[in-house]
């Protein structure tokens, strides 16, 4: 008899702890088909507004957002290592070069992006409109466009060129290796 009232009162607590946190929601565009792999950045953003067109637009830039974080994360991982593996005194500038143009190319294009889903609600009662944007990047499109403009950057030397356009091979051999 003890021990069933315990059982009751475990359960009792176990499921009144799950309650305290909501019901778990399934939004549009989650789950492992829209998380970022080897060979692509994904990402997706939610905006919600009034008005659609503002909904819509402050969904597409919350997910821009978290492609140009992501990129740019790796990128400064892979300037990290660089500064790791090389003992030259130039490793440190040529990495500050390297981070610099990631950062260029993130504020001007992110090449390949492609939308891979968009879904819009209305909600009468709150009046009010949710987007849900999904986009992706294909990693060797956006570490070739990388490549290209590091070769037609005047801010960097030859020198510099070469050992960015080298970090930048290793990475697209690690994204084919993968495909």
């Amino acid at each position: 008899m003890k021990s069933t009232i315990i059982i009751i009162l475990a359960s009792f607590v176990a499921f009144g702890c799950a309650s305290t946190f909501g019901k778990k929601v399934k939004e549009p565009f989650a789950g492992a088909a829209y998380e970022s792999n080897s060979r692509f950045w994904r990402a997706s953003g939610k905006g919600q507004s009034s008005q659609d067109n503002i909904a819509r637009g402050k969904a597409d830039i919350d997910a821009k957002a978290q492609l140009a974080g992501q990129v740019n994360t790796t990128m400064k991982q892979v300037a990290d290592q660089y500064l790791g593996q090389t003992e030259n005194a130039e490793a440190a500038d040529v990495a500050d070069k390297f981070q610099s143009l990631v950062r260029q190319v993130m504020n001007t294009d992110i090449a390949d992006l492609r939308k891979t889903g968009e879904k819009k609600y209305f909600n009468a009662k709150k009046n009010e409109y949710t987007v849900f944007i999904a986009y992706e990047i294909k990693k060797n499109a956006m570490l070739r466009f990388m490549k290209k403009q590091a070769k037609t950057d005047q801010k960097i030397d030859e020198r510099q060129r070469a050992v960015i356009e080298k970090i930048i091979d290793q990475e697209l051999a690690k994204v084919e290796d993968d495909n």
